[in-house]
């Protein structure tokens, strides 16, 4: 669930403006519906991984560790490499580069669905974000080098419309398949929407790309911000099982920060840079990039755990679960038209001040829930809230960054706000990752020590700490304290949970303060585009 709500301007990874050419009306349909169901399989899989990651602990015997390897190597390639995607679809040919991101997410799928064990598909997990990132800025260069300047708009609204579709339906399907099925059916459920897509695509998609593109592509920086955030991620999720102090934490962490600051430096001397480092000279540009970076490391935050609360705390199916977050999703699909228009009258400043404090208040009441209750009175006034902050906050933040910028570096900008969103992912699974589990154990601990155990039966409950709610008692527990162990366990999940709401809610309300200091008070949209682009 994780992608469930996409990043205001992932329409916008489009390198270039190209050669537009109306498009017959017949060709137009073929490739909107390549497009779209290209795209509905990077949608689905973002919104159903989540809600399957309590059935991979169960399935795989994933750690916590594994978890946030199997979230993050994902998003890891496709954070990194979104925007080399863009521009070699511009070079190569936006056809050939889609093609070819389908083809390897679908082998990257059965692999997935294939894996015997936690780090077999984490490795899959990093090709498909590989196909990901060719895959995804692909689908929109390709409609708006269909269509014309007249049928663009109502092209990208239709795409845009089942992409929030597509998001919606993902963690009910996803739910009901691994309640039906198992787990590995979310992958293989890519497999027939990739054959229509090939089949499509090479069928009835023409082949374009960007005639003016003369410079070269920036593998140098492509390959230093892959390993910088590698080397920076690796770091802080192993420090939650070594610390901070431990020799391979550090020089990780150390490779990292060194390995980013000469992507800057990179960036700062290539003639075709994936980003353009003098964007960042408009305060409105950088506050809103740092306003996503934050406002969707709370978001991904939250999501991340909420599977597994649901599930394993709370005992929802995974069925359940998925459908838990739709009051959000709707709420954000309804009310985002609306923001849009309150942009031109009130400006995106101050919803944007607004909007991420309203969702602020959604974080902190996910903390209010212990274990049991009603889903309309724990979880469900939560999501409204946090749906209505997000709903307020999407469309103007598109603006900010669509007008902080140039004409001519639209879909650069709105390409590396779309990074900035799967950055935000990557740091708050690394990073609250560490938080959940040292409030896990303190807590586990002081429950524990409330119960009459053997020695060796706390010894081994503490040595498995890393595997969070899903922490089975020993088998050679005695019976009748089996039940007290497990209630420690879901209540120390509830403690570290709640921490882990706290620390999301700071996190949109320093997004919120951001946007009081940094975004132009005369922020307007000039064109359409924020009204058509997906969410996060």
């Amino acid at each position: 669930m994780s992608d469930v709500i996409k990043n205001p301007c992932d329409a916008g990874v489009i390198q270039g403006r190209p050669a537009t050419v109306t498009a017959p009306a017949e060709t137009g349909t073929w490739v909107l519906a390549a497009t779209i169901l290209g795209s509905s399989m990077v949608f689905i899989n973002g919104s159903t991984v989540n809600v399957a990651l309590p059935a991979l602990q169960a399935n795989l015997g994933a750690t916590v560790i594994d978890i946030q390897w199997i979230v993050n190597a994902y998003s890891l390639f496709l954070a990194s490499l979104i925007l080399l995607g863009g521009s070699l679809g511009d070079h190569l040919g936006r056809r050939r580069i889609f093609l070819i991101g389908v083809a390897i997410f679908a082998a990257a799928s059965i692999w997935c669905g294939l894996a015997a064990t936690a780090d077999m598909l984490i490795v899959a997990r990093a090709v498909q974000g590989i196909g990901g990132a060719l895959l995804t800025p692909g689908s929109l260069a390709i409609i708006s080098a269909t269509f014309g300047d007249e049928e663009r708009g109502q092209a990208i609204g239709l795409w845009a419309g089942f992409s929030a579709l597509t998001s919606a339906l993902g963690p009910l399907l996803g739910g009901w398949l691994i309640d039906t099925f198992s787990w590995r059916w979310i992958f293989f459920l890519h497999l027939p929407l990739a054959a229509i897509v090939l089949v499509l695509s090479w069928w009835r998609v023409p082949e374009s790309r960007d005639e003016q593109a003369v410079a070269g592509l920036d593998w140098w920086g492509a390959l230093f911000v892959t390993l910088g955030l590698s080397g920076v991620v690796y770091g802080l999720i192993e420090s939650s099982t070594r610390s901070f102090a431990d020799p391979i934490v550090l020089t990780a962490l150390i490779a990292g920060v060194t390995l980013l600051a000469l992507f800057v430096v990179v960036e700062a001397r290539s003639e075709a840079p994936m980003i353009p480092l003098e964007l960042f000279r408009s305060w409105t540009f950088s506050g809103a990039n740092g306003l996503t970076l934050l406002l969707y490391m709370a978001l991904s935050g939250i999501l991340f755990f909420l599977p597994m609360n649901l599930i394993q705390v709370q005992g929802y199916s995974a069925t359940a679960a998925g459908a838990a977050l739709l009051p959000t999703i709707l709420l954000l699909s309804l009310l985002s038209s609306w923001s849009g228009g309150l942009v031109k009258r009130v400006g995106a400043r101050l919803l944007l001040v607004i909007g991420p404090a309203v969702a602020a208040v959604g974080f902190f009441l996910f903390s209010l829930p212990g274990v049991g209750g009603s889903y309309w009175t724990t979880f469900f006034p939560a999501t409204v809230v946090l749906g209505l902050g997000m709903a307020i906050s999407v469309a103007p933040l598109t603006t900010a960054v669509m007008s902080a910028v140039p004409a001519h570096y639209a879909g650069t900008a709105s390409g590396i706000n779309n990074a900035a969103a799967r950055v935000a992912t990557l740091l708050a699974v690394a990073l609250l990752g560490i938080v959940m589990l040292q409030s896990f154990s303190h807590h586990l601990n002081e429950l524990l020590a409330t119960l009459a155990l053997p020695a060796e039966a706390r010894a081994m409950i503490i040595e498995r700490r890393a595997d969070l709610a899903n922490l089975q008692p020993p088998a050679s527990l005695n019976p009748e304290l089996v039940t007290p162990v497990e209630r420690a366990v879901a209540e120390a999940f509830v403690a570290g949970f709640r921490l882990v709401a706290y620390l999301t809610a700071a996190l949109a309300l320093a997004s919120a303060a951001i946007a009081w200091f940094t975004i132009e008070t005369d922020v307007i949209l000039e064109s359409d585009l924020a009204q058509d682009t997906e969410f996060g």
